[in-house]
């Protein structure tokens, strides 16, 4: 899994064939290679256009139980120090784990099957105030060569207000070296 989300990603194709989908870059890259209790990896997406002010910037934490996967999702105390810290990891020694922000509901629970992980955040447990929302929910399916993220925000009566409501973003892997 950690290997399979390792690297560039992009869904410039999907943006050419439907214009409702912006243009989305997709970095995300392992970091603090030597600790055991985990694999830890920065994310950072931005619109193509505007690569150097990234829209989220999160620290994921992948670990498995069993036959399951989790994603606990961390969000960083200082973010605009980070901005394409994909490009220099060792930025990443200067903090530890109590500089991060765990996002409370936010983890997404994965199952494997024969081509892909997938799995979702749980109900209405992650929650989030952007444009209005009171939840968020993340499905992901995450295969070899590309990941399909579809997040959404929704208000307390269950209206979509943020978010594709066209179906998941498709990110093709562009390059593994970050």
């Amino acid at each position: 899994l950690a290997s399979w989300m390792d690297g560039s990603f992009s869904n410039y194709n999907q943006s050419l064939q439907d214009s409702n989908f912006f243009d989305i870059n997709l970095e995300m890259v392992k970091i603090w290679k030597n600790r055991t209790d985990a694999i830890w990896l920065y994310v950072e997406q931005a619109s193509s256009a505007r690569l150097s002010t990234p829209y989220r910037q999160r620290i994921y934490r992948l670990t498995q139980k069993e036959d399951k996967f989790f994603s606990k999702v961390y969000e960083l105390k200082n973010k605009n120090d980070f901005i394409q810290a994909h490009k220099d990891i060792n930025l990443f020694n200067s903090i530890d784990t109590n500089d991060l922000i765990e996002r409370q509901g936010c983890t997404v629970a994965m199952n494997r099957n024969d081509t892909s992980f997938i799995g979702s955040t749980k109900d209405k447990e992650c929650k989030s105030l952007l444009f209005g929302a009171s939840y968020a929910t993340s499905e992901v399916e995450i295969f070899q060569d590309k990941i399909l993220s579809w997040d959404r925000g929704y208000d307390s009566n269950d209206n979509q207000v943020w978010g594709s409501v066209d179906g998941p973003y498709i990110f093709q892997l562009v390059n593994k070296d970050n």
